[in-house]
C-alpha cells in the first residue's frame, strides 16, 4: 500500500499530511478531534486504503503541524484544509470528521459544498457553547496545569469505563496524542469551537452525508447527534457502541458504516 508522510507549507502554517492509497484511487480526507493527531485514524485507513487515496493531516496547532498564534475559528480551520487540497491538486473528496473534524466539515459543507463529495460527521455537534460547556474553563485548565492533565481529563470522556479498563494501551496511544499536544493550539481550538453555532446553517446542506454517534459519548451526546440528523435534509445515521473517540473504541462496527456509506 502506497504511503508517504510530509511537511506542507499553506498559508501561514506547515502541515503534516499522510498520504496513503493507490494515487489514483478517489480521495478521502480526515480531520481530527481536538486534541488528536493523523494517528487518530489508523484503524480507518487500515480499512479504507485499499480503495481510496486517503489523506490525513494534523491540525495547526496539533501534532507536528505549525502552532500560528490565536484564537483559531472555524472559517480558518475550514481554510486550511482547502489549503491543503489545493496543493495537492485535488478539488473535490470525501471527508470523515471526528468531533472537531465534524465541525469544521459542517462549515465546508455550508460554504465550500462543491469541494466535497459525500461527509461522515462523526461523534460531533453543531453547536457546543455554554451552559453545555465551559471552554473558558478548559482553556484555563490547559494553561494552568498543562496538557497531561487534560490528557486525563479526556479518558473517561472519550472512551466508557469498560473500554478504559480492558483496553489501556489503545486508550493510552489516543491520550497521549493529547499529552504531548501544544497548549496553545489547543486552547485556540478550544475557542473556534466555543463560538461556533452552525445548528441553522446545516439546514442548507445538500451532500450525503452520515451522522455517526456513540451510543455512550458524553463529549457530543447522542442528543446532540439527533439535532444534526433532524437539520440535515437526507442525513444517515449510524448508532455504535462507543463513547467520545468511537473510531478506535468500536473500529469494526464504525469502519462497517462508514464502508457501507462510501461506497453505496
Amino acid at each position: 500500500m502506497p504511503s508517504e508522510t510530509s511537511f506542507l507549507d499553506a498559508g501561514q502554517v506547515r502541515f503534516r499530511i499522510r498520504l496513503d492509497g493507490p494515487e489514483s484511487a478517489p480521495p478521502l480526507m480526515f480531520s481530527n478531534s481536538l486534541g488528536a493527531s493523523l494517528e487518530m485514524w489508523d484503524p480507518q485507513v487500515a480499512e479504507f486504503a485499499r480503495d481510496f487515496r486517503c489523506i490525513r493531516y494534523d491540525v495547526r496547532g496539533h501534532g507536528e503541524s505549525s502552532c500560528p498564534p490565536g484564537p483559531y475559528s472555524l472559517a480558518m480551520l475550514a481554510q486550511d484544509a482547502l489549503r491543503i487540497l489545493d496543493a495537492l491538486h485535488i478539488h473535490k473528496t470525501d471527508w470523515i470528521g471526528c468531533s472537531m473534524g465534524g465541525m469544521v466539515g459542517m462549515w465546508l459543507l455550508t460554504h465550500n459544498r462543491d469541494r466535497l463529495g459525500k461527509a461522515v460527521l462523526g461523534n460531533t455537534a453543531a453547536f457546543m457553547g455554554p451552559p453545555a460547556t465551559d471552554w473558558n474553563a478548559r482553556i484555563r485548565m490547559a494553561n494552568r496545569e498543562g496538557m497531561g492533565a487534560i490528557a486525563e481529563a479526556m479518558k473517561p470522556r472519550w472512551f466508557t469505563r469498560r473500554f478504559n479498563e480492558a483496553n489501556p494501551a489503545e486508550v493510552a496511544r489516543i491520550t497521549d496524542q493529547v499529552r504531548k499536544a501544544s497548549a496553545a493550539g489547543y486552547t485556540a481550538c478550544c475557542a473556534a469551537i466555543r463560538d461556533m453555532d452552525q445548528r441553522e446553517a446545516i439546514k442548507s446542506v445538500t451532500n450525503p452525508v452520515l451522522v455517526v454517534i456513540g451510543a455512550e459519548d458524553p463529549a457530543t451526546s447522542p442528543a446532540m447527534g439527533e439535532i444534526m440528523v433532524r437539520n440535515i435534509a437526507g442525513a444517515h445515521k449510524a448508532v455504535v457502541p462507543a463513547a467520545h473517540i468511537s473510531n478506535c473504541e468500536a473500529p469494526a462496527e464504525y469502519n462497517a458504516a462508514v464502508g457501507t456509506f462510501l461506497r453505496s
